[in-house]
């Protein structure tokens, strides 16, 4: 574990090629194309962050606000490296998020979850419980329904409302925390 700084900041497109390698490097998370990883480091830029040590990616978050509901954030992908696991960076990274001035109207948070998937209940049951707001679950994608039985079922996860003292507004420029 290193003592170097964790800087956040909006992913660019040169980051594509190291979010690909990441999210790899992070199952049980979807493998996407590159260009699919391209389009979240550009297009969902304003929505997505990524966590670097010593110019090392190692944690992004790809989200975006829903259309027609600009006042829910969905969370699409969640990784972080295994050497930065534990630290609590993935809770950070949605904070970071949410502080954006793109954010402001924000006061639901979505993911979907597979049932078995620890990590990811983990983190947003713990980001429920430090903002005090609700978590509700209801099935979204059923496994034989939607994914041909080839992939486990899909929870909406829906955190909120989120009060606006959870969304303190924060500067767009890269930020440093130190992790132990």
């Amino acid at each position: 574990m290193s003592n170097k700084p964790i800087t956040f900041r909006r992913p660019e497109a040169e980051d594509g090629s190291a979010l690909y390698a990441l999210i790899r490097a992070c199952p049980p998370l979807d493998e996407n194309s590159m260009y699919c990883n391209l389009l979240q480091c550009t297009h969902f830029s304003a929505t997505s962050v990524v966590a670097e040590r010593d110019r090392q990616l190692v944690g992004a978050i790809s989200g975006y606000l829903v259309p027609g509901r600009e006042d829910t954030l969905f969370i699409w992908q969640v990784a972080v490296s295994e050497s930065a696991r534990g630290q609590g960076l993935g809770g950070r990274m949605i904070s970071d998020i949410l502080a954006r001035p793109e954010c402001s109207g924000v006061r639901y948070l979505e993911t979907t979850v597979t049932a078995s998937n620890e990590a990811s209940w983990a983190l947003f049951k713990g980001f429920a419980r430090r903002a005090d707001a609700p978590l509700e679950e209801t099935e979204l994608f059923e496994s034989k329904r939607h994914f041909n039985g080839e992939k486990p079922t899909e929870i909406l996860a829906r955190i909120g409302p989120l009060a606006s003292a959870d969304l303190q507004p924060g500067s767009t420029e890269p930020k440093q925390e130190m992790i132990a």
